[in-house]
Parts: structure tokens; C-alpha cells; sequence
């Protein structure tokens, strides 16, 4: 399928249709659902990053259960705007992923995502062990919340 930029895959979404956000990680995917208008990303949980194969059928499941159309895979590129291994690595899973699901999929940066989500659980006075089992879906929200912002137009549509 290809990436797509964030505007044309909203654009391309049926009626109702949601966007999925994944944040991946080493060990856990944070997982995201957009409400059906677009509008709202929250969390979803967190998935056990592992083989694509299993990685590609949780994420199917979800997307049948919840009516999502759309993949946003959070982009870790450098603090300069540099696009190095992680963002290569997340990239290349992210296509991976996507063709796996039948999915469209488009890449957006995610730099500070959990750093911003952490600092916001920490003045919330969370304990690092809640801390650690949120933070994960917490920055994916965060990371597809900022996508669909920056793609909802000039009349907020």
C-alpha cells in the first residue's frame, strides 16, 4: 500500500472510519484510536512487540473491532529533524505492518512523545510502576492526537 501523507490517508478513510496510532518500541507497541470524527486520539493499550506476523494479527483485530482504516506509526526522528536507524527501522516496520493488515499507513514524528507524556504522568503524581504499564498507549494518543491536528484543515475538517 505504501505511506501515505497524514492529510491524503484521512482524506481517503470511509464514513465512521477511525485512524489507529502506534507507537513502537523495543518491547511494547503503544497503541491509539481516533473517534470516529477525527477529532479525539486516546489510548488503546499496549501490544508485546514481536514477530510482524503476530504484531500484524492483534492490530487486525483491532481495527476489525473498532472500524479503523488507517495506520499512523509514530516517526522517531532526531532531535535536528535527521532521519537515522530508528527512523529507518520504524519506517520500514510501519510499510511492513501495513501490508500485513491491508492497511494504509502514514509516518509521523514522534519526537518527545513519551518524554512529554512522562513529565505530564509525573506532575500528575502517577508511581513510575503506573507509569511504566500507560505510558506506552499515553504516547501514542499523544503522537496520532498531534496528527490528526496538524491534518484536520482550515475549517477544522
Amino acid at each position: 500500500m505504501g505511506v501515505f501523507n497524514m492529510a491524503d490517508l484521512r482524506a481517503g478513510l470511509g464514513r465512521g472510519q477511525r485512524l489507529i496510532g502506534l507507537d513502537p518500541g523495543s518491547k511494547t507497541v503503544g497503541v491509539a484510536l481516533s473517534d470516529v470524527s477525527l477529532m479525539l486520539a486516546t489510548p488503546y493499550g499496549g501490544i508485546a512487540r514481536g514477530k510482524l506476523k503476530a504484531n500484524a494479527a492483534e492490530i487486525m483485530a483491532i481495527a476489525a473491532r473498532e472500524g479503523a482504516g488507517g495506520l499512523v506509526v509514530g516517526l522517531p526522528l532526531g532531535m535536528d529533524g535527521s532521519f537515522g536507524p530508528a527512523a529507518q527501522a520504524a519506517k520500514d516496520w510501519g510499510l511492513a505492518l501495513g501490508e500485513a493488515c491491508g492497511l494504509p499507513v502514514a509516518l509521523w514524528d514522534e519526537r518527545l512523545s513519551s518524554a512529554a507524556v512522562n513529565r505530564a504522568m509525573i506532575e500528575a503524581d502517577l508511581t513510575r510502576k503506573r507509569r511504566a504499564a500507560a505510558v506506552d498507549a499515553a504516547a501514542a494518543a499523544y503522537m496520532l492526537q498531534s496528527a490528526l491536528d496538524a491534518s484536520r484543515g482550515p475549517r477544522g475538517g
